[in-house]
């Protein structure tokens, strides 16, 4: 009784889970999961400032702390970077916590985890890629690897806060974020981190002017110059085929895509965040893998919408299996 009573009057709790935007998204459904049972919960999140638009999605993430570790790396001899980290750990640390979640599950996290004043839970040194780690946690849990990585911080959360583990699909609480009328559209989030992880851009073409004799506009998002240039050169040849419904959208910032991006009937996406982000959004999408396995960290539907991965290191999907899960999920 004393241990659930304890359990009971949690009200601060601080999440640890800076990267990368795709491993982000998938620690979304822990903040609902710990709402679901303490719904006065205050949910803090501690993430790298690239990645910070996605805690920042979710209504009920109270307050964001950003780092910088990635140019803080490169430039850790000047003083401004030693004043940054100064900050962040000052802020962090202004407030007490019930409880402080390391989701990440490595040293770089754990040291993170240790400026917050209160308890801090973690993955024990066995089911972690970095078992030095866990010597910053208080409590550690043993976790299988073998499982995906959203089932794999939902464990750890409920384990870490008493409560059963969820069994049911995750939900990621950004329903109702993009209020827009309907689009007569598909997603088509072609671009990536590495290019071994592209799709051929002869097969968005193919899947472009399948569509687009459907009456189905393609949406082309982008955010750097050669991303921008592909999607033209997609949107162009699409265009040749006489059903000109390829759109190359204006650059938009994270937040403004996710409220755009609730008008589409599907996405298709290669091994990328905004894969993962559409899945959170309820759209239903078939993600495509040609250079890593989708395994433990594919694209993860919530409780809506369907979400399929197609493909795996070394292997190019077809526009016809594309096409043909497409339909089995939208109709």
């Amino acid at each position: 009784m004393a241990l659930y009573a304890k359990i009971a009057a949690m009200k601060r709790i601080l999440i640890v889970k800076t990267t990368s935007m795709g491993d982000v998204i998938h620690a979304l459904p822990v903040v609902e999961d710990i709402l679901q049972h303490f719904p006065d919960a205050h949910i803090d999140w501690l993430v790298e400032a690239s990645f910070a638009d996605i805690p920042r999605l979710h209504p009920r993430v109270a307050q964001v702390f950003t780092v910088a570790v990635r140019r803080w790396r490169k430039q850790w001899w000047r003083r401004q970077t030693w004043r940054e980290i100064a900050a962040v750990k000052q802020a962090v640390a202004a407030q007490p916590y019930d409880l402080v979640l390391d989701l990440q599950g490595l040293v770089k996290s754990a040291v993170m985890a240790t400026w917050a004043r209160g308890p801090r839970h973690g993955y024990d040194k066995h089911s972690i890629r970095e078992p030095l780690a866990s010597r910053f946690y208080q409590y550690r849990y043993a976790i299988s690897y073998r499982q995906h990585a959203v089932v794999r911080m939902r464990t750890l959360a409920a384990r870490a806060l008493g409560y059963a583990v969820p069994q049911n699909k995750p939900a990621y609480g950004l329903a109702g974020l993009g209020q827009h009328a309907p689009a007569e559209a598909f997603l088509a989030l072609h671009a990536t981190s590495r290019d071994s992880k592209l799709w051929p851009e002869e097969h968005w073409v193919a899947l472009g002017q399948h569509y687009a004799r459907q009456g189905l506009h393609m949406w082309l998002p982008w955010a750097s110059d050669s991303e921008k240039a592909r999607a033209e050169r997609v949107a162009a040849l699409v265009s040749q085929a006489q059903v000109p419904q390829a759109l190359v959208l204006p650059k938009l910032s994270l937040q403004q895509l996710a409220s755009q991006m609730p008008q589409v009937r599907f996405a298709v996406g290669v091994d990328t965040g905004l894969s993962h982000l559409a899945a959170a959004l309820d759209i239903p999408i078939v993600a495509i893998y040609t250079d890593t396995e989708p395994a433990f960290t594919g694209v993860a539907g919530g409780r809506v919408a369907t979400a399929v991965n197609l493909g795996g290191k070394g292997q190019v999907p077809a526009v016809a299996t594309v096409i043909a899960e497409v339909s089995a999920m939208v109709r």
